[in-house]
C-alpha cells in the first residue's frame, strides 16, 4: 500500500431548519433552495450540454468530485433513462470523502421526485459497504455503471483511471473545503478527460476559475439559478485530453477455460464483444454429476495495514457477486458467510488489533470471540476469529460452465501452441503442427502456468522477472460424503491453516495441500492425511463429523503463483493485443470477475474497477 492507512469517516445527517441536508463537517449545504434535483439539471445537465452530447454515443462518462447524497448522479440516470436517443452505456465516477449508509441516504432520496423512486430503490439495494477505496456498482441491467471512489480526493483522483467526457464539480465551497478545489485536483481531471471534454460548476470564485484554466480549461459564467447570480462552465482546450474512439466490437480469443478465462469471457460478452475460448478441456466436458460434489469459497483477506491483496480481495468478493448473483441453480454462489479462525491466543490478539485500526463496518467484518463463533458456525471452536458476513461458497464446476455457455462465447477444444501476428493486425492461433485455428484481434492469456511458455513463444521472459518465476503448484482437496442426519455440520466457511466447507449436495469440501516440484499432481492418501493434521490444529476433534471417515474421494489440480501472490493481470508491453490474466494461485474465484472487467474496462475505455497503484503491483513485471 502507498502511505499510511487512512480510516474512512462517514457523513453523518444533518439539516438545516428550512430543511435542506447540511454537513456539520464543512458548515455547508448539500444544495441550494431550488432542490437537488433542479439544481443538477440547471447547473450540471445544461451546463454540460446534456442530453444533446451523450446522444447516438456507445458510452459516455461522467464524474463527479463529491457524490454527497447521490442526487447529482440520480437525476443524470433519470435524463438518460427518458432520452430515447440515449448512449448505448453510461459510466459515472465520483469522489466522496464521507460516504452516508443507506439510511440516510434514504432520507435525501425519500424527498425526490416519484418517477425517481425506482431508480433510488435500485442504488440503495447494491450499495456499498462504507469501506475505503473503490467501488464498482452495475445499474440498470449493466447498461448504467457507477464507479465511486471513497476516500480524500486528494489521494484517490491520483488513483481513478477513465476517460470522461463531462465534469461535474460539486464540492462545499472553496472557503470551506479547499482540498476539493486545489490545482492539483484539477490537473487529475485533465489527465482523466476526453478530447472535448466539458465542466460545469456551482462555484463562481474567481481562484476556481484561475486554476481550471490553468489546468488547460477554457472557462466563462453562465446565469445562475434560484438567487445564484453566475455560475461556472468550461471546455478543454483544442489538442488536449484523450482522443475520442470510435465504437469497435471485437473478436477476442481467450485461451483457457478454467475460472481465469471464464471470468474473462463472460465480462467482454457482455460487452458484446465477440469471444472465443481455445481450451482442449473445459468444464463443460465433466459430467454434471462430478461436477456438483466440487465447492470452494471466496472469503477476502485482511491486513492490519489494509495491503494490496487485502483490497484487492475486497475489490475481487464485490464483482464476484455483482457479476454471478444473477446465475441460476448450482452456478449461483451461496453467501454463506466465513469464519477466518483463530488458531493460537496471540492470533486472535492480533485480529482484534487489526479490526480496531481499521475501524470497518460491522456488516462487512466483526470478530467473534469463540462462544460466538461457535453459534454462528454451529460447530464448536477452540478460538474466535473474523467474521465475514459476505464470503462465498461456489460450486466452480457448475460456475465455469455457466459462464461459458452464455451468448456470444464460443468454445473451441483445442489448443492454441503459438501465437503469430497477423498482417494487418491482430493474432493468428496456431496449433502445436503449425495450423492456423482462428484469428482474433485480441489474445488473453489466461491458461495458468501455459501463459509463460506460450507467450514466450512471441518475446523473450527475461525482461519479466516475476512473469518467469511463476511457479506451478500441485494440489489436492478432500470430499466427504455427508448424510443429512449428521449433527455438527458447520454452516459457513471454516478458513484457518486449511479450510472446510459447508456440505452440498451430501458433499463436504476440506482442502488443501501445496506441493511445489511435483511432476504430477494427484489425490491421494498422504494429501487426506495433510489436510485432516492442518485442518485439525485448530478445530476441535470430531469437527466436523466427516472429518476423518475413510476412504474420502479426491480432487488434485494445478495452480500457479507468483511470489507475492498477487495475479498477473495486464497487457503485454510489446505486444499490442496480448493480455494476461494467470498466476491466480489459490484465489481463482477472487480474481475471476474482477480480472474480467478491468481487462474489458480497459479495452472499451471504461472507468477502471481498481485504483491504479492496484493495478500497477498486478502489471506484467
Amino acid at each position: 500500500m502507498s502511505g499510511p492507512y487512512e480510516r474512512l469517516i462517514p457523513a453523518r445527517w444533518s439539516e438545516t431548519a428550512q430543511g435542506v441536508p447540511r454537513s456539520e463537517r464543512y458548515g455547508d449545504a448539500y444544495h441550494g433552495h431550488a432542490g437537488a434535483v433542479a439544481q443538477a439539471r440547471h447547473v450540471f445537465l445544461r451546463g454540460n450540454g446534456l442530453p444533446r452530447r451523450w446522444q447516438g454515443r456507445d458510452a459516455f462518462t461522467i464524474c463527479e468530485t463529491g457524490f454527497g447524497l447521490g442526487q447529482n448522479f440520480l437525476t443524470a440516470w433519470q435524463a438518460w433513462r427518458d432520452d430515447p436517443q440515449r448512449s448505448a452505456r453510461l459510466h459515472y465516477l465520483a469522489f466522496e470523502a464521507h460516504p452516508f449508509a443507506v439510511p440516510d441516504l434514504r432520507r435525501a432520496w425519500d424527498r425526490l421526485p416519484g418517477d425517481m423512486q425506482p431508480l433510488a430503490d435500485e442504488l440503495a439495494a447494491c450499495w456499498p459497504a462504507l469501506l475505503p477505496g473503490l467501488h464498482r456498482l452495475d445499474l440498470a441491467g449493466g447498461r448504467v455503471s457507477l464507479t465511486l471512489h471513497f476516500g480524500d480526493i486528494g489521494r484517490t483522483a491520483r488513483q481513478a483511471q477513465a476517460t470522461v467526457d463531462a465534469f461535474f464539480l460539486d464540492g462545499f465551497a472553496p472557503r470551506v473545503n479547499p482540498e476539493m478545489w486545489t490545482p492539483t485536483v484539477f490537473g487529475q481531471l485533465r489527465r482523466l478527460a476526453r478530447a472535448g471534454a466539458t465542466a460545469a460548476s456551482w462555484c463562481s470564485a474567481g481562484q476556481v476559475r484561475r486554476d481550471l484554466r490553468d489546468a488547460g480549461f477554457l472557462v466563462r459564467k453562465v446565469p445562475g439559478l434560484a438567487g445564484k447570480h453566475e455560475t461556472t462552465v468550461a471546455v478543454l482546450r483544442p489538442n488536449l485530453g484523450a482522443p475520442a474512439s470510435l465504437p469497435r466490437r471485437q473478436a477476442v480469443a481467450v485461451i483457457g477455460a478454467g475460472l481465469a478465462g471464464a471470468g474473462v469471457a463472460q465480462a467482454l460478452a457482455l460487452r458484446g464483444h465477440e469471444v472465443q475460448v481455445w481450451d482442449p478441456f473445459c468444464a463443460l466436458d465433466v459430467d454434471a454429476e462430478i461436477r456438483r460434489r466440487g465447492a470452494a469459497a471466496l472469503v477476502p483477506a485482511l491486513s492490519p495495514d489494509d495491503d494490496t491483496r487485502s483490497r484487492l480481495s475486497r475489490a475481487g468478493l464485490e464483482r464476484a457477486w455483482a457479476r454471478w448473483r444473477a446465475l441460476d441453480g448450482d452456478a449461483r454462489p451461496d453467501p454463506c458467510g466465513a469464519l477466518v479462525c483463530a488458531q493460537t491466543e496471540d492470533q486472535a490478539g492480533a485480529q482484534r488489533r487489526a479490526l480496531s485500526r481499521l475501524q470497518f463496518p460491522g456488516t462487512w467484518v466483526r470478530w467473534l470471540d469463540a462462544a460466538e463463533a461457535g453459534r454462528q458456525a454451529g460447530v464448536p471452536l477452540k478460538h474466535g476469529g473474523l467474521w465475514f458476513p459476505h464470503a462465498l461458497r461456489a460450486c466452480p464446476g457448475a460456475l465455469i460452465a455457466a459462464l461459458l455457455s452464455q451468448s456470444g462465447v464460443a468454445r473451441h477444444a483445442a489448443r492454441v501452441g503459438r501465437l503469430q501476428a497477423a498482417p494487418g493486425g491482430g493474432w493468428a492461433l496456431l496449433a502445436d503442427d503449425g495450423a492456423v485455428l482462428g484469428r482474433a484481434d485480441q489474445v488473453v492469456l489466461a491458461n495458468a502456468r501455459d501463459a509463460g511458455p506460450l507467450l514466450a513463444a512471441c518475446a523473450p521472459l527475461s525482461g519479466w522477472p516475476v512473469l518467469s518465476g511463476v511457479t506451478p503448484l500441485a494440489g489436492q482437496v478432500s470430499l466427504y460424503p455427508a448424510a443429512p442426519s449428521d449433527s455438527g455440520m458447520p454452516s459457513c466457511v471454516l478458513s484457518g491453516d486449511g479450510y472446510c466447507l459447508p456440505p452440498r449436495h451430501g458433499w463436504a469440501v476440506a482442502g488443501s495441500t501445496y506441493r511445489p516440484g511435483s511432476v504430477d499432481s494427484v489425490a491421494d492418501a498422504d494429501g487426506h492425511r495433510e489436510i485432516l493434521a492442518r485442518i485439525g490444529a485448530w478445530l476441535p476433534a470430531g469437527v466436523p463429523p466427516w472429518l476423518g471417515r475413510e476412504a474420502p474421494l479426491g480432487w488434485a489440480g494445478w495452480r500457479a503463483a507468483t511470489r507475492d501472490h498477487l495475479p498477473i493481470i495486464d497487457a503485454v508491453p510489446g505486444l499490442p493485443g496480448v493480455w494476461l490474466a494467470c498466476a491466480y494461485g489459490s484465489r481463482g474465484l477472487s480474481w475471476s470477475a474482477l480480472a474480467g472487467d478491468l481487462i474489458a474496462a480497459r479495452l472499451d475505455q471504461e472507468p477502471w474497477p481498481i485504483e491504479r497503484e492496484l493495478q500497477h503491483r498486478i502489471r506484467v513485471r
